[in-house]
């Protein structure tokens, strides 16, 4: 495979538009004190996995340091659910078999 190709493979992660919006807000609020968020859909699953969506705390930011994980690199790999997954953050709760819409709620504490 060509370098480009590879390159292209590194950016392929996983991560639908719940977890993809909550990463990003993690990104902007860069450790904002007091602020928490929760996104899902609520059929039960972000895309084609079993994650509903996540939580966002105010200390999320600081946790994924703490495991190495750079949050600005999993954005830009579109690798929202892994970066959850590894916080424990992840929203699981089976399929709904409905399709009302994505839900999302931001708390400014």
């Amino acid at each position: 495979m060509e370098n480009g190709g590879a390159d292209i493979a590194q950016r392929d992660g996983r991560g639908h538009r719940n977890v993809e919006f909550l990463l990003s807000l993690v990104l902007a609020l860069n450790a904002e004190p007091g602020v928490h968020a929760l996104a899902g859909d609520t059929d039960g699953v972000d895309g084609g996995e079993e994650i509903a969506g996540a939580v966002v705390t105010s200390d999320t930011l600081a946790r994924a340091w703490a495991l190495g994980i750079r949050p600005a690199d999993s954005h830009a790999r579109k690798d929202a659910h892994a970066f959850f997954e590894a916080l424990g953050d992840s929203v699981v709760i089976g399929p709904m078999l409905t399709n009302v819409n994505d839900f999302r709620a931001v708390y400014l504490g």
